[in-house]
């Protein structure tokens, strides 16, 4: 009966179990489409809610791909009056747009250099072979690297380091395993703890700078390194030391594979005036980032960074549109369309405001505890979604939620680095779960007891260090 045969009906109750949470996560949002709108929210700030509701639904069970969600958040801005096509395209594209197109575009131009095993090289002259030492290093070169360059970028280019010295051990990873985990969470978490010391550090510290701008509040690169760098130095010995508690290696030197690593390196091509080149552009970039973020953006210049590697010849547009995910670049794009509009339509206040109500007298009678909830909020959510979807959707909300906007928003954007649950929870720790040598379970082994750390440390640091800055 219209062409429609038994193979039909067969294929269409197969997507129906395939795409079963997108059923749901539809007819959950439509549930919430007729219901009342809540008293004091504006039907435009209660339609922006269901939409970041099935969003995050989606997002977590995942029934089509990241980008198709993208679309979809897109799509139903449009569609449920939220704007009109052209204001939800403009809020789509900003400054924070253009950052993480160009790093995700630097991250490929850096690592096309080879500069990983002369990194390895370094790291070892300076720790020696003693295990320990070696963790302490790649997690200290992990975070600073890191903080100006993004986690991403790094974590792709520590990786083969580590997994060199690893093979290098043993050729039996599985008699190793303490010794693998403990060098790849050394990267994975130094990268998310110096992602925030700088704007530069991670997609999430530019939108949150984007919000500052929107509501007329201003802080420079430097001002942001003082305020926050600290907390990164802080944190480094401490996670080695819980790494290394956690996972102790079976090695507690490495006289074997360093030799072998610097017997490697001198094998290695030597420096050229190409590399030199390549060197000085990615620290002219980040010259540019100190200096003139504010007047010219962060994305814009890493653009130039990007397109000063094309014009050397150090990388090809070819390489770029290959390894460059653009996917994330539309979730992206897509999470801060959401955000700006969470905040158009007067839903981020709504939301703060029933987080005052629900928790005010406690925040009046301990003044910490705003910044404990923010802190708690922010972290659960990040390791849900990425730790910039997390400041795009609650970025508008927890601004409303403090006295010092300022203060509650840095609180925010260095919360949503804290993905240290899963292997999913940020770039860092996708990238060194997609090396094999760690389990899933792993991360929840020791990424609670680094999260708890720096959960607390973040609430006495913003309550002391800054108050006395201030």
């Amino acid at each position: 009966m219209l062409g429609f045969s038994h193979r039909s009906l067969t294929n269409f109750l197969f997507w129906v179990t395939q795409k079963k949470w997108f059923l749901v996560t539809m007819m959950a949002g439509l549930i919430l489409l007729f219901l009342p709108t809540p008293v004091g929210l504006p039907l435009e700030g209660y339609r922006t809610i269901i939409i970041v509701i099935t969003a995050l639904m989606m997002i977590i069970t995942e029934p089509i791909p990241l980008p198709a969600i993208a679309m979809y958040i897109l799509v139903a801005e449009v569609y449920f009056g939220i704007g009109t096509a052209n204001e939800i395209a403009s809020s789509f594209m900003n400054d924070a747009v253009f950052f993480i197109m160009g790093s995700l575009m630097l991250a490929v131009a850096i690592i096309k250099q080879g500069w990983d095993t002369r990194i390895a090289l370094g790291i070892i002259k300076l720790t020696g072979n003693k295990t320990a030492n070696i963790v302490f290093g790649f997690t200290a070169i992990s975070a600073i690297l890191s903080s100006f360059i993004g986690e991403h970028t790094v974590a792709a280019l520590m990786l083969p380091i580590a997994m060199t010295l690893i093979r290098f051990t043993s050729d039996d990873v599985s008699k190793v395993s303490n010794l693998s985990a403990v060098l790849l969470f050394s990267i994975a978490y130094g990268c998310l703890i110096g992602s925030i010391g700088t704007p530069s550090g991670g997609g999430r510290n530019v939108i949150m700078i984007t919000y500052f701008r929107d509501a007329d509040l201003s802080i420079s690169y430097l001002d942001w390194m003082m305020k926050v760098y600290p907390l990164v130095l802080i944190q480094i010995p401490i996670v080695a030391w819980i790494l290394q508690k956690s996972f102790v290696p079976e090695y507690v030197h490495l006289d074997s594979s360093v030799r072998k690593l610097v017997i490697q390196v001198a094998k290695s091509r030597k420096m050229t005036g190409r590399n030199t080149v390549a060197a000085v552009i990615i620290l002219f970039v980040f010259l540019g980032w100190v200096f003139f973020s504010e007047s010219i953006g962060l994305g814009t210049i890493a653009l130039t960074g990007v397109l000063s590697y094309m014009v050397a010849g150090f990388v090809r547009w070819e390489d770029l549109n290959r390894n460059t995910h653009w996917g994330v670049i539309i979730l992206f794009g897509a999470t801060i369309s959401l955000g700006f509009n969470i905040k158009a339509t007067g839903a981020a206040i709504w939301l703060a405001n029933q987080v005052l109500n629900l928790f005010g007298n406690m925040m009046e009678t301990f003044p910490f505890m705003s910044d404990a909830i923010v802190v708690l909020m922010t972290t659960t959510l990040a390791n849900v979604l990425s730790s910039s979807a997390t400041v795009a959707v609650l970025g508008p909300v927890t601004l409303n939620m403090g006295s010092d906007a300022l203060h509650t928003g840095l609180v925010t954007a260095i919360a949503s680095a804290f993905g240290y649950f899963t292997a999913v929870a940020a770039p860092a720790c996708t990238i060194v779960y997609s090396s094999g040598m760690i389990k899933a379970k792993d991360f929840l082994k020791v990424g609670w007891k680094v999260g708890l750390m720096s959960m607390i440390l973040l609430v006495i640091y913003a309550n002391t260090y800054w108050l006395f800055i201030n």
